[in-house]
């Protein structure tokens, strides 16, 4: 644009400066604002959600997201959100490789969960829980107290909903999709993920499914998977029948004794945490009372991270994978050890 010459009279000089003030304040509104910073109320908000018991109104999208336990980190990472996220804490183990470039962009709060005073230094303005020990309440981390410091919370709804299944992605997607205000993104991943479940049962028609004992960990008794949560939905889906399927948990303690008595064909051990699969192999081979258990005697082990076993992106690869494992004559000579 020209600038008026010092001949233009005052009052044309007024005109044009105003006109020039007005254009600069629109183009800041429309270069980092968005529909915030000009009034306008984004497109899908105000959104509300009730999610585990806690009901919350967003009138824009979060823009200082903080993270706590990988399955949730991945899902923020699977729907394109990296720039949204002021934060994360917490892995299991690896992050998927294909989300590891944006994930090395975010900053780790703690290796674990951090303190209170360490994720409001994060300045967040949104907190996505993976388990409900990221909402502490002993450490002051309660979705309540978060609240009350101007900060709105979700928790991964595998922790409040019976009956866990593909179905109960979805709607974690979804919401998450609508809370960020990228719900086609959302519709985009659910497509792509239920073309690979289509895919991977395909393969698997007319398998007759083999039995399955989840070890997750556990000495004088045995924590494993039981029927209500998503694992159980990965072993079925897999060609597995859940042993422990008629336990009303995701996870729970189970005696050794039932273990022997159910008689497991193979045993899916979840590999995360301090104690390698190695050792939790050795703890069921070295145990004379498991010594006759098919899965035992036979060493018929597969694995699976702790990460691919809740509900999170990884579900359709985690089907996969375990289907090879548990039927390796399916199309895959990868097989069970």
């Amino acid at each position: 644009m020209n600038r008026p010459g010092p001949a233009a009279p005052r009052g044309a000089r007024c005109a044009v400066l105003v006109s020039l003030l007005l254009i600069s304040l629109t183009a800041c509104a429309g270069s980092g604002g968005g529909a915030a910073k000009s009034g306008r109320s984004a497109e899908g908000f105000p959104y509300t959600v009730t999610n585990c018991g806690v009901k919350t109104t967003f009138t824009e999208p979060p823009r200082r997201a903080v993270t706590m336990n990988q399955h949730v980190t991945e899902i923020m990472l699977a729907l394109g959100l990296q720039d949204r996220m002021a934060g994360t804490a917490y892995l299991d183990d690896r992050i998927l490789p294909r989300y590891a470039k944006a994930y090395r962009g975010i900053k780790v709060l703690a290796k674990k969960y951090p303190s209170k005073e360490a994720l409001l230094a994060a300045n967040p303005d949104f907190v996505y829980g993976g388990y409900a020990s990221a909402f502490d309440k002993t450490e002051g981390r309660e979705r309540a107290a978060l609240t009350g410091s101007g900060v709105k919370t979700r928790l991964n709804v595998e922790n409040c909903t019976k009956d866990v299944g593909v179905s109960t992605l979805h709607r974690e997607i979804r919401e998450i999709g609508r809370t960020f205000g990228v719900p086609r993104r959302a519709e985009a991943l659910i497509r792509k993920q239920d073309r690979q479940l289509a895919a991977t049962a395909r393969r698997l028609k007319g398998t007759e499914r083999t039995p399955v004992f989840v070890y997750d960990s556990g000495d004088s008794s045995a924590f494993t998977a039981g029927g209500k949560g998503i694992g159980n939905e990965i072993l079925h889906r897999a060609g597995g029948r859940n042993v422990f399927a008629d336990v009303d948990k995701n996870f729970a303690d189970v005696s050794w004794e039932k273990v022997v008595q159910r008689k497991p064909e193979v045993v899916v051990i979840y590999d995360y945490g301090g104690t390698t699969v190695a050792q939790k192999k050795k703890r069921l081979l070295d145990d004379p009372a498991l010594a006759d258990v098919p899965a035992v005697k036979h060493r018929r082990f597969a694995v699976l991270p702790l990460s691919s076993a809740v509900l999170g992106p990884r579900v359709p690869d985690a089907v996969d994978e375990l289907a090879r494992q548990l039927h390796p004559g399916q199309g895959s000579d990868d097989g069970a050890e």
